[in-house]
Parts: C-alpha cells; structure tokens; sequence
C-alpha cells in the first residue's frame, strides 16, 4: 500500500507557495492606499494564471461528469482554506443545482470544528485522511483534493485511499512539482506566483482555488442538464428569493403571465424545470416529467423533441 511508505521530508522553503513577494517587501511601512494598491496588483494576475491551466480543468471536468453519470460522487479533501473552500463549493450546490447533498461531499481536516476554528496540526494528519476516506470512497467516485502547497499529509492520506479504491483523483495545487502529481489523474497548478504576506495562502492561492472550483461544479453541471441557456432551472426554491427567481423563470421561458406561472409551479410540486417545460408546450406534470427523463435531464433537449 502506498500509506506504508512514508513521505519524503518536506523542504518547505523551495514550495512556491512559501517564496517571498519582492513587490510586497515593505508593505508594513506603506500607507493604506498603496498596500490595497499593491493587493489589488497581485489579485488581477490570478484570472490569467488560472486560464493558463484550463486545458487541465476541462479534462477534470469530463472526469466528474463521467463519473457523475455512472453513478459516482464527488469528494472534496483539504485542510485549513483549502478545506473550507472545499466545504463552501459542497454546500452550495444543492441550492444553487438541485443536486441530492450525497452527491458532492467535503471533508477538512480536523472535522467540523475547523471549519470555524482554526485546527492547524489536523493538516498533518496523513493517517485521518486516509482513514477517513477509505471508509468514505468507492470506486466509481471521483475524489477532488485541494492542497495549496500541494504537500499537505491529510490530503496525501485521502489521495492513497481513493487509489486504493480506484477512484479518480484530481488535485488543485499551486505547486506544479508536487510530489503528488504522479498518483493523480489531473492535476491544476495555476502558477500564481509567491503572495502577498509570504505563506498566507488564504490570498492568491485561495482565490485561484475559488476560481478554479467554480469552473469544476458550474461546467460539469452545465453538461448534466443542470442549466438551462444560461438560467438556473434546477434550482431549489427553499427561500423568498429562489422561489421569486423560480417564478420569473416559469414566466419568461414558459412565456406566461405572473399567474399561470404560479399555477405551473405548484402544479409541478414546485419544480422549475417541468414547471418551465409545461408552461411553454402545455403539457401535463406527469408528461412533462417524462419528457425530461427521456432526455436524461436536459431542458433544451425535452424542448427540442416536441
């Protein structure tokens, strides 16, 4: 087994992530407009240095839609920010793509609590992550591991156990010699250059990861028929707010009054997505349903075939 082999020690001075930014050197003596300045200097560099890397986020995204579609999930793993992006990118697409909550899951080192309060040694935690995935993962899953360094233990832990299980593996790391590289299946190493306050990567390496994570969850939705043009149909109306966009949507693409879109949607059991498809062709709930299923969730192909 891979975990019986222990890392090679670390020499953390060398990771790009722990360099020291000479355009930040004496930033402690600066007044407030030239440090936001120079924050904002450093920022505007990231959206480029992630689009440098997309031909390596497109294959991870045809890896989890394929994993998807067979019946696999998807599992975040990370430590301190990384682990809590993680969390924040699982949390958000039930609401924001009706997805079930088993389907896209994160784990952070040193359990809930770290998600509030710092747990900065769970990092170290080769054997947790391992322990916790090999009980987590299966093979048809895909697992996302997030790793700024890209040396972090407790994400070397669940990566071994999802090799184990013979899940796939993607990595987002801003270290593209990371020592990880060979076990995964894709690996995203934006070149970021060294941050702000040297070693804080809650900056650059935060928000390349936030990035990065967006273009995983929202295209791999895209391609499972979770978007509509570029409206948001599968939506869960839960709050005042969805349920208003949901009934905007009923009415502009159903192309309906304000009240037959309200009849449409409780007719669908608040469903967007035949509410949406039964205002615009006539259909029955239960004909509207079918007509989606046929066309394996996608609105415009169930559209496309009446």
């Amino acid at each position: 087994m891979l975990f019986s082999r222990p890392m090679k020690k670390v020499d953390y001075a060398r990771l790009p992530t722990e360099k020291s930014n000479p355009r930040s050197r004496n930033i402690d003596g600066l007044p407030v407009e030239r440090i936001l300045e120079i924050i904002s200097h450093e920022d505007a560099k990231i959206p480029e240095a992630v689009a440098k890397v997309k031909k390596n986020i497109a294959r991870a995204v045809k890896l989890i839609v394929a994993r998807i579609q067979n019946g696999g999930r998807v599992f975040f793993a990370g430590a301190g920010t990384s682990g809590r992006l993680g969390i924040l990118e699982a949390a958000e697409c039930p609401p924001t793509f009706n997805t079930p909550p088993a389907l896209i899951q994160a784990v952070i080192a040193g359990g809930r609590k770290a998600v509030f309060r710092s747990q900065e040694g769970a990092e170290d935690r080769r054997d947790q992550g391992c322990k916790i995935f090999r009980k987590k993962i299966e093979p048809e899953d895909v697992l996302i591991g997030i790793a700024a360094s890209g040396v972090t233990p407790f994400v070397a832990g669940a990566i071994e156990a999802a090799k184990e299980k013979k899940a796939a593996v993607i990595l987002i790391a801003c270290n593209a010699a990371s020592p990880f590289k060979g076990l995964v299946d894709c690996l995203i190493a934006p070149k970021i250059g060294p941050e702000i306050i040297t070693g804080s990567t809650r900056l650059k390496a935060g928000t390349a990861t936030k990035l990065i994570l967006n273009m995983l969850t929202v295209a791999s939705m895209i391609r499972l028929g979770k978007v509509y043009q570029n409206w948001m149909v599968d939506l869960q109306p839960k709050s005042q707010k969805l349920r208003a966009r949901a009934l905007r949507l009923i009415e502009r693409l159903g192309r309906v009054s304000s009240k037959e879109a309200r009849d449409y949607f409780e007719r669908a059991g608040r469903k967007t997505k035949p509410a949406i498809l039964m205002a615009k062709k006539g259909l029955s709930y239960p004909e509207a349903s079918e007509k989606l299923k046929k066309a394996s969730g996608f609105l415009r192909k169930a559209l496309a075939k009446l």
